[in-house]
């Protein structure tokens, strides 16, 4: 009899745990997430169904977080509204990122003159205070939602440009590149195959931040009403037509505002947990 040959153990391999801020950050947009998808069929109310017996109603059992000067269901309309204040944040910052990354990569690989005017330019966008500029954007137009997310977009392209061109800088200066120029490829080639696959990591983060601003500037747009018009059930918009009621019913202000701080703190942590995990320089994160 032979001596039985020892099984070798294999190697495990241990998938990368996840950062608990992305964890919290999915936790606490869950829930936002399925009422922007489906708020109008799990509304106990239609959003913009009036009562005017039922005015000015404290949270209740039939009214769970109270009723508005119209006796408008303060939670039915806060649910609706969260698929117009995240659309506004999402489709925002997908125009400043569609806008913001070639203009970026142009002027990060080109250089000269063409990238000096876009960063120029750019720079005049920055001078003014992003509500500022969304303003004199919608200014010339009456206002409405769609517009408001035109104005955002363009408010937030100067920072994905910056961010899109200082990446594309860093790596113009690696090999991969260098030998990519040699083979003779194409510059639409080097952008789109070679320098584009290694900037959405620092994009999707950017675009995490973007989202929170853009959300934050629409509800302050709406606020001022130059973004979502009434009936619609805007959180910025419902907090401000809550501003004459808010010593007498502060609830209607209390639902949407609490909703926009949990989009807004679920966002943010969502984007530190994304840059831990996609960011290689970020040791020790997990």
């Amino acid at each position: 009899m032979t001596d039985a040959t020892p099984v070798q153990s294999v190697p495990r391999r241990h998938l990368p745990s996840l950062p608990v801020s992305l964890l919290v950050g999915i936790v606490l947009l869950a829930p936002l997430v399925v009422a922007a998808v489906a708020g109008s069929w799990i509304a106990p109310y239609p959003y913009d169904e009036m009562n005017i017996m039922s005015r000015l109603q404290p949270p209740g059992a039939e009214f769970w977080f109270g009723t508005d000067e119209f006796g408008r269901d303060v939670f039915s309309r806060t649910l609706v509204g969260t698929g117009s204040s995240l659309v506004m944040g999402v489709a925002a910052t997908a125009l400043s990122l569609l806008a913001g990354v070639p203009l970026g990569l142009i002027a990060g690989y080109k250089g000269g003159r063409t990238g000096e005017a876009i960063m120029r330019a750019m720079d005049v966008l920055m001078s003014f205070p992003p509500i500022l500029l969304g303003i004199l954007v919608l200014a010339v137009t009456p206002p409405a939602q769609w517009k408001a997310i035109v104005a955002i977009g363009i408010v937030y392209v100067p920072q994905v440009v910056r961010l899109t061109r200082a990446i594309t800088l860093e790596l113009m200066q690696e090999e991969f590149i260098t030998a990519a120029r040699l083979r003779g490829e194409s510059a639409a080639y080097i952008l789109f195959h070679e320098i584009l696959p290694n900037i959405w990591p620092p994009l999707v983060v950017e675009a995490s931040l973007r989202v929170v601003f853009a959300i934050l500037l629409g509800a302050s747009l709406s606020f001022i009403g130059m973004g979502a018009q009434p009936p619609s059930s805007d959180w910025g918009l419902m907090i401000s037509e809550a501003r004459p009621f808010v010593e007498q019913a502060p609830w209607i202000a209390l639902c949407p505002g609490f909703a926009l701080a949990t989009a807004v703190i679920g966002i943010n942590l969502l984007g530190d947990g994304l840059r831990a995990l996609l960011d290689p320089r970020n040791t020790g994160a997990h």
